[in-house]
C-alpha cells in the first residue's frame, strides 16, 4: 500500500502530507488501493467498467450507477508501505420499483487483509437506475436536522473532485465532465463522490471520538461541485448539509479500540 497515494489525499483534502512506509491510514483510505483497470474498449458510458457476463455485479439493465452507501468493520489498523489482499463477494442482488421507475440494488462485501490478518469488512451498497424523464419533478431532498453540536465547513471544488478521481482511478464522469453530468445524466453539475463525503465525515468522527470499530453512511441526496457543505455531528450520528439546508448523507460512527 504505496504511502505515496496516502500522502497525495492527505495534501487533496489540505492536509500536511505525513503518511511515510509503517504509518497507520486513515480509516476508508483503502479505497485509494486495489485498482482494476480496464482497457478503453471495456468501459460503459459513464465511464465505469462495462458490466459483463461473469463478472463480479450483475447486469441488471439499468445504465446509471450510483454509491448509495456502505458499512464498515475496523478490526485492525491498515498500514502503508505493507502488501496487502482484497477479497470481494457478491453479497445480495435485488430489483424494486421505485418512485422514479425501476431500481437494482447490489451490495458487495469487501475483505482487506493484512500480514495474515482481517483488518477490515466493508459492504458496498450500490444502486442503479434508469434514465432520468426531463418532464419529471426533481425527486425531493430530505431536510436535515437541526441539532448539531459540532459543524465543519468543507469545498470541493472541480480540481478536488478530478484528483479524488484519480487517486481512486474512478471513471466515472459525473465527477468530471460537466456535459455529461448535466446532458445524460440530469444533474445540475460535477456530483461530488459519494465516498468523498463519507471519507470527510470518517475523519472528523475520528477525530471526535479516536479510533473507529464501524462507521456506516447513506447518500441521500446529490452534493454539486459547487455547493459549499457542512458537516454535522451530534453524538455518534453525522450528517452532511448543503447550502440550502436539504440533507446530503447520514451516518453513524462507533468508536473502538482498534489497534
Amino acid at each position: 500500500m504505496d504511502p505515496a497515494r496516502a500522502a497525495a489525499l492527505q495534501v487533496a483534502l489540505g492536509q500536511e502530507p505525513s503518511i511515510v512506509a509503517g504509518s497507520e491510514l486513515p480509516p476508508f483510505f483503502h479505497q485509494l488501493y486495489f485498482w482494476t483497470p480496464q482497457m478503453p474498449g471495456d468501459l460503459g458510458r459513464d465511464g465505469h467498467p462495462r458490466l459483463a457476463p461473469g463478472g463480479l455485479i450483475p447486469d441488471l439493465g439499468l445504465p446509471r450507477r450510483m454509491w448509495a452507501g456502505g458499512r464498515l468493520r475496523f478490526d485492525q489498523t491498515l498500514r502503508a508501505g505493507l502488501d496487502a489482499e482484497k477479497r470481494s463477494v457478491l453479497e445480495s442482488q435485488s430489483t424494486k420499483t421505485g418512485r422514479t421507475g425501476p431500481l437494482g440494488f447490489v451490495t458487495l462485501l469487501h475483505e482487506i487483509w493484512q500480514q495474515g490478518a482481517r483488518c477490515l469488512s466493508e459492504w458496498h451498497d450500490l444502486v442503479y437506475r434508469k434514465d432520468p424523464d426531463p418532464a419529471a419533478p426533481p425527486p425531493q431532498p430530505p431536510e436535515v436536522r437541526e441539532d448539531a453540536q459540532v459543524t465543519r465547513q468543507v469545498s470541493f471544488s472541480s480540481t478536488l473532485l478530478f484528483r479524488y478521481s484519480a487517486l481512486t482511478f474512478n471513471g466515472h464522469r459525473i465527477h468530471y465532465d460537466l456535459d455529461y453530468a448535466r446532458d445524460v445524466e440530469g444533474y445540475g453539475g460535477l456530483v461530488v463522490h459519494g465516498p468523498l463525503l463519507a471519507q470527510q465525515l470518517m475523519l472528523l468522527a475520528q477525530e471526535l471520538m479516536g479510533p473507529l470499530a464501524e462507521f456506516s453512511f447513506r447518500a441521500t441526496a446529490p452534493l454539486m461541485h459547487f455547493e459549499a457543505a457542512t458537516l454535522c455531528c451530534s453524538g455518534q450520528d453525522l450528517w452532511v448539509r448543503a447550502p440550502d439546508g436539504r440533507q446530503c448523507m447520514i451516518a453513524q460512527a462507533q468508536p473502538g479500540p482498534v489497534g
